[in-house]
């Protein structure tokens, strides 16, 4: 364990209500204390889930008491390691989704300060050929791709998967992922840049949702038999086109399921429906180290080039989380939001 400066003070950004007046505000606070298990990261950055939007407009049994730090995302330095703790050591740049909920042992406070405290089975190394700024934009949505396609559906080589939201942070990286494993991946979008976005993804078929039915589309790419796999990352009615697009005997994996739908249109087809809570880990506490892992295979496929993270052209510095927060929800960017500890 590495010396630390119990009570001394830093930034970080706290809330003090939940809703949409709620304002990120400046405060001087204790450090985080080490314990076992932990590691204690200086944050350098994180980025914006619209989870960690949702936490801050309104009130959900995950949000953390207040005040509270929010940011589940967090990308850093290793300034502290706990006894029990192996495989870090002091200096080591990691990144991990490991705070800003409400947990299996309390508040767990998350990225928007210069220090977090860590669950060690939450974070791992961040790929070597990006910066931690970078590094910042994909664990959520990275585990989240991940546990849909290789721990729900099981996506093999040869099979189709239609993945909805191209540019969308989850819908990014899980174009990505599914051409790593073989798959013939189309995709929807809104426009023309996002389509060009999407091919340079590696997506093989580009739908418009906006100019094409999901029978027209069904029927041009796949004869109308309907998709191998789709990948709902939209919600609401997008999950009804979604067992709409798919085949007989196909699965559709979504990663939104509040909504009420008719499951008449999955019965008839005899589907299989997976829903993704990533959050799990960090609300039970159970198969925590499955996080770390997936962290560590998506780095190795970041560092030989088959992932890349999708960043917004703007960065904000922490004291501009409200402005970031304010773009995230005029819907005007186009990629992950991070924000840097300036």
């Amino acid at each position: 364990m590495t010396m630390v400066c119990y009570g001394c003070k830093m930034k970080a950004y706290q809330v003090h209500e939940y809703n949409e007046n709620a304002r990120f505000v400046a405060a001087e606070i204790e450090r985080p204390k080490l314990k076992p298990g932990h590691v204690l990261i200086e944050v350098k950055a994180t980025s914006l889930n619209p989870v960690d939007h949702k936490i801050l407009v309104e009130e959900m049994p995950i949000n953390p008491t207040l005040p509270a730090i929010l940011h589940m995302d967090v990308a850093g330095v290793v300034s502290a390691v706990a006894d029990d703790v192996s495989g870090f050591s002091v200096g080591d740049e990691v990144y991990g989704c490991a705070g800003g909920i409400q947990g299996a042992e309390g508040k767990i406070e998350g990225a928007l300060a210069d220090y977090m405290l860590a669950d060690a089975q939450l974070i791992a190394h961040k790929p070597k050929s990006l910066g931690l700024v970078e590094a910042a934009a994909l664990p959520l949505v990275g585990i989240t791709a991940w546990e849909a396609l290789h721990d729900r559906v099981e996506l093999q080589k040869g099979e189709s998967i239609l993945i909805h939201a191209a540019t969308g942070g989850v819908g990014h990286i899980a174009i990505q992922l599914a051409k790593q494993i073989g798959a013939k991946v189309a995709t929807t979008v809104s426009g023309e840049e996002k389509a060009e976005i999407a091919k340079g993804l590696g997506a093989d078929e580009i739908i418009n949702y906006r100019e094409e039915s999901v029978p027209d589309y069904v029927q041009r790419l796949t004869a109308g038999k309907g998709f191998d796999v789709v990948f709902d990352t939209v919600g609401g009615p997008n999950l009804d086109k979604s067992l709409e697009a798919a085949k007989v005997w196909g699965q559709v994996v979504s990663i939104i399921g509040r909504n009420q739908h008719d499951l008449s249109p999955m019965h008839v087809k005899g589907l299989s429906l997976h829903l993704v809570f990533m959050l799990l880990q960090m609300l039970t506490g159970i198969n925590r180290s499955h996080h770390q892992y997936i962290l560590s295979e998506l780095a190795k496929l970041v560092d030989e080039g088959n992932v890349k993270p999708l960043i917004h052209e703007q960065r904000f510095a922490f004291s501009e989380a409200n402005e970031a927060h304010a773009l995230f929800a005029s819907n005007k960017h186009l990629g992950k939001i991070v924000l840097v500890n300036e």
